[in-house]
């Protein structure tokens, strides 16, 4: 066996022991939240910047039409509502954690709109998926409105349904489209809105 021989032998051995060595390592757990605070490409981009998400997909739920179209859900005549699907890891970020995030970054003042979104579609609302989910967050709409900070929530708290995966060119839009989305999402009056509800002085 020649020098270079003995060299491809070794790597090979050293790629197989950490093949075999990751394969040893727990997955990280893996947990889901589904929520919904009107347009899903600003709802994915901002859970995705939360540490602990592991991922954040954009979809409907909340409707009565199987496997709807963006078409459809955008006519407002399914029931569903532009929504996320957040994968995370409850190690690092707990639910309640998310809870306080989606309250800090949607508008719970408003029934059936979101920003200059309008419609049932662009709803916000908390989709439990288990008792423990639907207990947290009743007290996290309990807490916000003993606050007395804001007149009246609308956000909806519901059993979660069916959720389907949005069309592909939906899914990490801010990414694939940065100067579209960041012209959207200005324009929408999104973050304006969001710093006079949640500023300190409010």
């Amino acid at each position: 066996m020649n020098a270079l021989h003995k060299l491809i032998l070794a790597c090979c051995s050293a790629m197989f022991v950490n093949v075999l060595m990751a394969s040893d390592m727990p997955a990280p757990q893996s947990a889901t939240a589904i929520f919904a605070g009107g347009c899903f490409w600003c709802m994915e981009a901002d859970f995705e910047k939360l540490d602990g998400v592991i991922a954040v997909e954009s979809g409907y739920t909340g409707g009565s039409v199987k496997n709807p179209t963006y078409h459809q859900v955008s006519q407002g005549s399914t029931g569903h509502a532009e929504a996320v699907r957040i994968f995370y890891d409850p190690q690092r970020v707990t639910y309640e954690k998310l809870l306080d995030h989606l309250w800090r970054n949607i508008d719970p003042t408003v029934k059936d709109r979101q920003f200059c979104d309008i419609g049932s579609q662009y709803r916000s609302a908390i989709f439990y998926q288990n008792d423990a989910e639907q207990k947290l967050a009743l007290s996290s709409k309990l807490a916000l409105e003993k606050s007395a900070r804001f007149p009246r929530i609308y956000t909806e708290i519901v059993a979660a349904g069916a959720f389907y995966p949005a069309e592909d060119y939906h899914q990490d839009y801010y990414k694939k489209n940065p100067i579209r989305y960041k012209f959207y999402r200005t324009n929408c009056g999104r973050d304006a809105r969001l710093k006079s509800l949640w500023s300190e002085t409010h």
